[in-house]
């Protein structure tokens, strides 16, 4: 997640409650992209730390809890550097070019000045934070899946080039012995019916095999995941999409949230602050007087009833709008009270973390740590396949 800051309830709502889950379904990686921040703030570096220090209280205070998941600093990681500069080397600029993250960024800043380097190369620094560990699932909202299939292009092409090692199908047959006789002959029997016969389902539960494999080698089981397709070693593993149910919640005024829109709703937001902001949102412009019935689908304050309202509340407000038995602010009054309650917790939690700098410090350092454990074991097979081992 970019370092932008205070968090709001749209980072809430459609990122934070899908990590709130995940962290504790798989292993899971959530980083600072502060590098990634600079291909668009590169003026203004000394901005990051403190966004950072924010939006890491905002993580912690919603739930994100260090023990079950690795918290940490992409530029904290140097092997990610490394990464995406051997990267470079094999990437077709045309592949960063048709890069829709690019375009959009175009788009939408025109008054900066983004036609680098490193904005062009967005995209695969993005596919270098995904393969340095070798994900297996990356979670992403709504239009974001190109992002990915650019990991995964990329994450081919580099297999093709540099996954055949010489000696291969030798080392391939040496590690399938290592599984002992009543798995290899299982291992060869599912690799043929996929290599004959074309059974997808014989190459998943192969894969499903490999995977419980410990006795073997991450090199191994990588040699006998690619010699399964008549391929060369799984250096870099092709990511998969996990596409989560995402809420979004529109802001104050009805269009996108966005702290530069100040249409937000922030998590750590006081409740007379949340009042006044909800109070303040404009309704349906066709109600100039209290008994003028209404259009709930022309109103802001319906889609956030759509969001934190019951089904009765939501009854309630539709038919009090159009026959004109509620006014806009009774209305409001429940979003209010849901909205406080939601957040209340989160601000309690908060207080820890505001007073406590040298404990967010040591967070961040712990989680980095590990990524760069996880970061180096990835570049030293990476160094072996290309030969740079010397």
């Amino acid at each position: 997640m970019y370092p932008s800051g205070r968090l709001h309830l749209g980072h809430y709502r459609g990122v934070l409650q899908n990590w709130l889950k995940l962290q504790h379904e798989y292993e899971c990686l959530f980083f600072v992209a502060d590098w990634h921040a600079l291909t668009r703030s590169y003026e203004t570096p000394r901005e990051l730390a403190k966004s950072t220090r924010e939006m890491l209280i905002d993580w912690l205070a919603v739930g994100i809890q260090p023990g079950s998941a690795t918290l940490f600093m992409q530029s904290r990681v140097p092997q990610l550097a490394e990464l995406h500069l051997l990267l470079s080397m094999l990437t077709p600029l045309s592949w960063l070019k048709r890069s829709p993250g690019f375009k959009d960024h175009q788009l939408q800043l025109k008054e900066q000045d983004l036609l680098t380097y490193g904005m062009l190369g967005y995209p695969l620094l993005q596919s270098a934070d995904i393969l340095l560990y070798r994900a297996g699932l990356v979670s992403v909202g709504g239009g974001q899946d190109a992002h990915v299939e650019i990991a995964r292009d990329v994450a081919k092409r580099f297999n093709h080039l540099y996954g055949r090692e010489p000696d291969f199908e030798a080392m391939a047959e040496l590690a399938i012995a290592r599984m002992g006789r009543k798995l290899a002959t299982l291992y060869r029997k599912l690799r043929q019916a996929y290599m004959e016969q074309g059974d997808n389902e014989a190459l998943q539960t192969a894969r499903a095999l490999l995977e419980d494999q410990y006795n073997l080698s991450i090199a191994d089981r990588e040699r006998l995941l690619g010699y399964l397709e008549g391929a060369g070693r799984v250096l870099l593993p092709e990511p998969q999409v996990l596409r989560e149910d995402t809420i979004t919640v529109p802001g104050l005024d009805g269009e996108r949230m966005s702290a530069s829109a100040g249409n937000v709703i922030e998590l750590r937001e006081s409740p007379e602050s949340i009042s006044e902001k909800l109070m303040r949102m404009p309704t349906d412009p066709a109600r100039c007087r209290r008994n003028d019935p209404g259009d709930p689908a022309r109103c802001p304050v319906w889609q956030w009833h759509q969001v934190y309202s019951e089904g009765s509340v939501c009854e309630w407000a539709q038919e009090g709008c159009r026959s004109a038995a509620i006014g806009c602010v009774d209305c409001k009054r429940p979003l209010i009270d849901s909205v406080i309650e939601e957040l209340s917790p989160v601000r309690e939690r908060a207080r820890e973390y505001e007073g406590d700098p040298d404990l967010l410090r040591a967070i961040l350092s712990e989680g980095s740590e590990r990524a760069r454990d996880e970061a180096q074991q990835t570049m030293i097979e990476i160094h072996n396949a290309l030969g740079m081992d010397f």
